[in-house]
């Protein structure tokens, strides 16, 4: 299946919408009525069935019940497959390298969190990596290092479970018409699972660093310098390409260059916003969740939703990436976490010195020693059908592999160059994490398997129990750069791009040290897990019983009546917070203080749900009013654009009328208020905006604030959004359901909610997939948990793209249709509870 080519970019995921959007049709979409269960006991004793048993409820979700980790990897591997076998067998084709031999070299590939690259960049990337053993050395380690005893039985059943849905449904009987009949849609080894589950842990990664890695090469000509080959006559593509270095570029350009190019990359990335609530918090219960990660809407980063019982040892439910026979968010007995992206970097560079008449050659302590050359090759399918084969040099120090562009930014290979070491590329400890975190039973129980495993891979974890405990801890894989090893081993580039000196939000801090002196290296730990990786208990937690939460800020606030110190390695202190942040923290506050209109006083499922749903913008919530007032003072209402005069008045009421600040289906006014504020901000951080009153670091949740109504940047972005929406034949009154939407077998769903920038937590990024509107990231599985002292755990979700990418499957848009009309799932989670579903719903697969 061809990758879906997907973009989206701010205010370039805005003007792609007001684009195209005269071409659409709107339609209502309406959702189904949530379902509903009855109280019960979980399964919590006796022996699990004989065969692997797969329970389908409402909208597909699958109850996997087993006798032991083998049988419980098959159910989740046959029942995975039946909803997703395309998307998966894809991955697998990306992970063996493959994708040039079936698809073509310059087709795209997605390896990393979503940017993508060539099919040949990318097969050469995993090739390096296969040929290099890393993924088999790694199993053959002992745990933590290896995968332990349970990891490796469901796997192994996974396997099972896959392999007997292809062969029961025979690769020409796929219903899905994405890899129906295709030649790489094959059985899977263990192999394969491991192999993909190491690519999603080094993705963090991936995407800045993989284009430079395959494609280094000196900027000198020598003998030295790496050398392509192909059977075939080589066409354009065979031949390793760098960016143009230009002229040498001071530190604080590099700086900048690279700030810039990261803080682009994150806006287009994955995010997620978690909540977890404590015993004080809480209206009639002990402790409350809310996980809103914001994945990709397509290809292998999709989540899937499932609950895995095997009676007496585990019993857990949520949500995985698809092809994890575990659950990555969500709840069992006592128990519910969830992950947000991190402000880590996980990899570092080293800027070593070399030879400028042999390149490949350089400097540490004073000696000359050689770069290690690898010859890796792929096969490639040529434009005549038949087979050649690229052979690239691809080149390696002691610290990592060679990269001459992080994230396209050029990095030239000329008097020195630089060396990548990745935090996780000897990572299969995050298996064993996920397994453990499945069978937590309190959040104490959750750090100890956080520090025990540092395998959580550039992700927080946000948890709370059923003692009233909430849980913040930022403990995962990091390199181990204290702040004093930082200061004696950053460059000039390093200190600027390591310090606050160019903060944009969510960029973390990228390290680039002197690659000259060994001991610059990241040091070991004796308290880490693993060598190079920081002593988890430098790391940050918090638990409190009010609450704690993240939206892709550092630790520094989790909760701001108790701010965090940690290493700078692990993000900011002391700056600004990104509106969504800012919007989180009110929430909670406003909530427990019974502040914000509603009834009541603490959390409960209902105006949790509610809450996150009620699509308020901070953005608005701090500059509307003076929006409206710049609006509304222009001289005669006309507002000078690039030398011409733009009518602004018809946008003054409309704007002045959106009172609620909501980004819901039917709200008006929004959509104008996004474009303008998408071409107001750009890619500055929130503080360089015109604020009257700037950023206080006392008072980090409400600074800055009070936008200058009076500033040219104010009316100059105003005019152009006004101009922009005109030219695409939107009415600028117009609902935010007559322009985003998503198109699933013809039919329209309208989507509410907005972009990160606006503060809304309700994340969605609209953006062109395969050359059609559609979500290209956001909120993707949501759950809400509830625990009380006793009883079973009260859990509501919805997977807002649906369970299954085929679009001949009846669960390809349910839960789309569900969230689009603002509706849940109630969980069933018990026995009673499974049991009692309708019986249209309720289908059973037992793999005998």
């Amino acid at each position: 299946m061809a990758r879906r080519r997907w973009t989206a970019r701010l205010p370039m995921a805005v003007m792609a919408v007001v684009a195209v959007i005269s071409t659409m049709t709107a339609a209502g979409a309406s959702g189904s009525a949530a379902a509903t269960g009855t109280s019960g006991a979980a399964p919590t004793g006796g022996p699990g069935p004989d065969k692997p048993t797969i329970r389908y409820t409402e909208y597909g979700i699958p109850h996997i019940i087993a006798s032991n980790w083998e049988g419980l990897g098959t159910g989740y591997g046959y029942a995975v497959a039946k909803d997703n076998i395309c998307t998966l067998a894809d991955t697998y084709l990306m992970v063996n390298a493959q994708r040039s031999r079936y698809l073509g070299a310059d087709g795209k590939a997605s390896p990393g969190e979503n940017q993508s690259t060539t099919n040949l960049n990318s097969d050469l990337y995993f090739q390096r990596i296969n040929d290099n053993r890393v993924v088999e050395r790694l199993l053959d380690q002992p745990a933590p290092n290896g995968p332990e005893p349970q990891v490796k039985e469901a796997i192994r059943g996974y396997v099972q479970g896959y392999n007997r849905y292809l062969a029961e449904t025979g690769v020409n009987n796929i219903t899905d018409p994405a890899c129906r009949g295709a030649a790489w849609v094959r059985p899977i080894t263990e192999l394969d699972v491991y192999r993909h589950a190491h690519a999603e842990i080094i993705m963090g990664s991936a995407d800045p660093l993989l284009e430079g890695e395959v494609n280094a090469q000196p900027a000198v000509p020598t003998s030295a310098a790496p050398k392509t080959s192909s059977a075939a006559p080589k066409p354009s593509w065979a031949a390793p390409k760098t960016p143009p270095a230009g002229a040498p570029l001071s530190p604080e350009e590099t700086a900048k260059k690279i700030r810039d190019a990261m803080a682009a990359a994150r806006q287009q990335s994955m995010g997620s916003n978690a909540l977890a609530v404590g015993s004080q918090g809480v209206s009639g219960g002990t402790g409350m969740l809310l996980a809103n990660p914001h994945f990709p809407w397509q290809g292998k980063n999709r989540m899937w939703q499932s609950q895995l019982t095997i009676p007496g040892v585990a019993n857990v439910s949520g949500a995985s990436l698809l092809g994890f026979p575990a659950i990555n968010i969500g709840h069992n007995d006592d128990v519910a976490w969830s992950h947000t992206i991190a402000t880590v970097s996980p990899f570092g560079l080293f800027d070593v010195q070399v030879d400028p008449l042999n390149p490949t050659n350089y400097l540490v302590d004073g000696a000359w020693q050689k770069m290690t050359s690898q010859q890796v090759t792929v096969d490639v399918r040529n434009a005549d059908g038949s087979l050649g084969k690229v052979t690239r040099t691809l080149w390696s120090t002691r610290y990592g592999p060679i990269t001459t562009s992080i994230q396209g930014q050029a990095l030239p290979w000329v008097v020195s160059a630089h060396a990548v070491r990745d935090v996780n590329m000897d990572n299969l400890r995050a298996l064993n994490t996920w397994f453990h975190l499945d069978q937590a039973t309190d959040v104490h129980d959750v750090v100890h398997t956080l520090e025990s495993t540092e395998g959580v891979p550039f992700f927080n974890t946000v948890a709370t129990d059923r003692k009233g405990n909430a849980l913040y801890a930022d403990i995962q894989a990091t390199p181990n750069i204290t702040d004093e090893h930082a200061a004696s081993c950053l460059t000039l580039t390093g200190k600027i791009l390591f310090s606050q000196q160019l903060r944009l939000p969510n960029v973390p801090p990228i390290s680039i040290f002197d690659g000259k002196r060994s001991a610059c290296d990241w040091p070991d730990d004796p308290n880490a897990v693993a060598p190079g990786l920081l002593d988890p208990h430098k790391q940050p937690r918090l638990i409190r019983s009010d609450f704690v939460g993240n939206a892709n800020d550092s630790a520094w606030l989790a909760n701001p009546e108790q701010p965090l110190s940690f290493p700078r390695v692990m993000g900011d202190t002391a700056a600004p917070r990104s509106l969504r942040t800012q919007e989180l923290i009110l929430t909670a506050q406003n909530r427990i203080d019974g502040t914000d209109g509603l009834p009541g006083r603490g959390f409960t499922p209902e105006n949790m749900r509610q809450l996150l749903f009620a699509d308020n913008s901070r953005a608005a919530d701090l500059a509307l009013n003076a929006t409206v007032s710049m609006c509304q003072s222009a001289p005669f209402g006309f507002i000078l654009v690039d030398g011409t005069l733009v009518n602004v008045s018809e946008a003054c009421p409309i704007l002045a009328a959106w009172k609620d600040h909501n980004y819901t289906s039917d709200s008006r006014g929004s959509w104008l208020f996004e474009t303008y504020w998408a071409l107001l901000v750009g890619r500055d951080a929130i503080e360089k905006l015109p604020w009257r009153v700037p950023f206080d670091p006392k008072d980090p949740v409400h600074t800055p604030n009070s936008l200058d109504s009076g500033s040219s940047a104010v009316r100059d972005a105003f005019g152009r959004a006004v101009i922009a929406l005109r030219k695409a034949g939107v009415p600028l009154n117009a609902r935010l359901s007559d322009v985003q939407k998503v198109t699933r077998n013809g039919e329209q769903i309208p989507i509410h909610g907005s972009i990160s920038e606006l503060g809304v937590l309700n994340v969605v990024t609209p953006g062109m997939v395969d050359g059609k509107l559609d979500i290209v990231f956001g909120s993707s599985f949501v759950q809400q948990v509830k625990f009380t002292a006793d009883g079973p755990p009260q859990a509501s979700s919805v997977l807002t793209y649906s369970q299954s990418a085929d679009p001949t499957s009846p669960h390809y848009a349910d839960q789309t249709k569900l969230f689009s009309a603002g509706q849940w799932v109630t969980e069933r989670f018990t026995e009673d509870q499974i049991s009692a579903s309708p019986a249209w719903a309720l289908e059973v697969k037992v793999l005998d």
